[in-house]
């Protein structure tokens, strides 16, 4: 009956689930951090690197993780719980990481969208100006909210599955057509291929190392409760190795592509003007929301076009990531509490447009130079993604691997994961090793040199870094709390809850 139910509102095909978790991972990061990160750790070397650490830490996790929502049928909470109920916070914490991203990824969504919408009057040199608008930014987080409701809304087969079906091939069609595009510019492409690709052993150092596992971690959205969410979703008809190699690749080769995208580009551009491309800013916001629309409005109409196809292709990616991650929230709340799809994620996204808001204005200020609405020294958005993304989302992916590895144990867990249709043959034992020991040490070392980075930045102490690493343990600590007081003892649900409604 319970398979039954899963195939009924759950994902429906191999490639539909492969599709949305793959869209759930390509986000805005593929799009400007690794093709950065790549040109300054030894291009073709930290691709290298990149692809090791999506082998020995991005896949096992994702599998991990997979299997916790697949072997549960149910919320991240009642999946920890069906481990043991003492680990049950974990999934909250799997609840609230996705949550807090989700407030700051949302104002950076309705950047996308009004970047598109502009891109043939012009979104060269005004991107801080627009920024520090005000209600332009609320309008546009609204708009892009406002898609990825409707898309959550209609549940996961007739919603997330089939929106995804439609815009990720969308998005590698656009992605593609750029490419080719901009490596037929001429002048400057070549020494933006060598700038990206070309290897540059010199480069490699320990920090590139950590950069590769960094950026192999986060790129596949994991410690987020995505991957264990869509995990529930599916049945033993699809297989969990192939669809986790399928996101693996589809997530290198967008990153890759974006590259060729950004660097052929941008070197064009500077060979035509006459700037030295290190004078460029060529990292994060700056480089998506300032560099590339100057690159691409250079070229003329021609350009205006090409500005427009990327910015579509930014707008699909995180719309993408952003269904995933109000999935997480939405399908608590539907099935602890009993609410209606429409009614949870109406709630969910309204709290979260309220909260994007301040958000939405502390970038602004940031970007106009008024230092005003900062916390701990930094803008609302760049704190929300340090307390996730650096100190959050290692300690929930590394705990996802002690549940599997060390409380459920090697020989139940891939006894278990056997009978849902994961079967590692010849190598489960060797699974099994990386999963108790070699995954968790790695992600263990993302951990704590991240918070060392925090605290003492170049060696030297920082007040500010300390501050954000204790807000950080502070939420996991009131996770821990709330569990044992209201979740401990009562059910939290599962996907036939939903299913069962009338």
């Amino acid at each position: 009956m319970q398979q039954e139910q899963t195939k009924k509102g759950g994902f429906t095909s191999g490639i539909g689930f492969v599709l949305a978790a793959a869209g759930s991972a390509v986000g805005l990061g593929n799009l400007w951090a690794f093709p950065f990160k790549t040109a300054e750790n030894g291009g073709a070397a930290f691709v290298f690197l990149y692809v090791a650490c999506v082998l020995f830490i991005g896949a096992i996790t994702m599998i991990c993780e997979m299997f916790i929502g697949k072997r549960a049928q149910a919320n991240p909470v009642t999946a920890f719980k069906g481990i043991s109920k003492k680990i049950g916070w974990v999934g909250l914490l799997a609840i609230a990481v996705p949550t807090i991203i989700c407030i700051y990824y949302s104002v950076l969504g309705g950047y996308t969208v009004r970047f598109t919408a502009n891109s043939f009057a012009g979104n060269a040199n005004n991107f801080a100006a627009f920024a520090g608008s005000g209600w332009p930014v609320i309008l546009f987080t609204a708009l892009f909210l406002a898609f990825a409701l409707v898309v959550v809304m209609a549940g996961v087969k007739g919603g997330i599955e089939k929106a995804s079906k439609v815009l990720m091939p969308a998005l590698f069609v656009l992605l593609v057509a750029v490419v080719i595009f901009v490596l037929c510019l001429g002048e400057g492409v070549s020494d933006g291929l060598k700038f990206f690709l070309v290897p540059d052993f010199s480069k490699v150092t320990f920090g590139s190392v950590l950069a590769a596992m960094g950026q192999a971690f986060y790129s596949l959205s994991l410690g987020m409760g995505t991957m264990i969410v869509y995990g529930s979703y599916t049945g033993k008809e699809i297989n969990m190795l192939k669809s986790t190699a399928m996101i693996c690749i589809f997530d290198t080769v967008v990153a890759l592509l974006a590259g060729l995208a950004i660097f052929p580009s941008v070197f064009h551009f500077a060979a035509k003007a006459g700037i030295p491309p290190d004078n460029l800013k060529l990292e994060g916001m700056m480089l998506m929301f300032e560099t590339l629309p100057k690159v691409f409005e250079s070229i003329g109409f021609i350009g205006n076009i090409i500005e427009f196809l990327f910015f579509a292709m930014v707008v699909i990616a995180a719309v993408t990531s952003v269904i995933s991650i109000m999935e997480v929230s939405s399908q608590f709340i539907i099935q602890k509490y009993g609410i209606s799809r429409k009614k949870a994620t109406a709630c969910i996204a309204a709290i979260l447009f309220v909260l994007s808001i301040p958000v939405g204005y502390s970038i602004g200020f940031k970007l106009n130079g008024t230092g005003k609405m900062t916390v701990f020294g930094l803008d609302w958005l760049s704190f929300l993604d340090t307390v996730t993304n650096t100190v959050l989302m290692p300690v929930c992916a590394l705990l996802a691997c002690v549940a599997v590895g060390w409380i459920m144990g090697p020989k139940r867990a891939l006894a278990e994961m056997e009978e849902h249709g994961v079967r590692f043959h010849r190598f489960g034992k060797v699974v099994a090793f990386m999963l108790r020991f070699v995954v968790p040490v790695l992600i263990a070392v993302i951990e704590v040199f991240g918070v060392i980075d925090l605290v003492f930045p170049m060696g030297s102490f920082n007040l500010n870094g300390l501050g954000i690493v204790l807000v950080a343990y502070g939420i996991l600590g009131i996770l821990i709390g709330a569990y044992f007081l209201f979740y401990h003892k009562t059910e939290t649900g599962t996907n036939a809850d939903e299913l069962l409604k009338p």
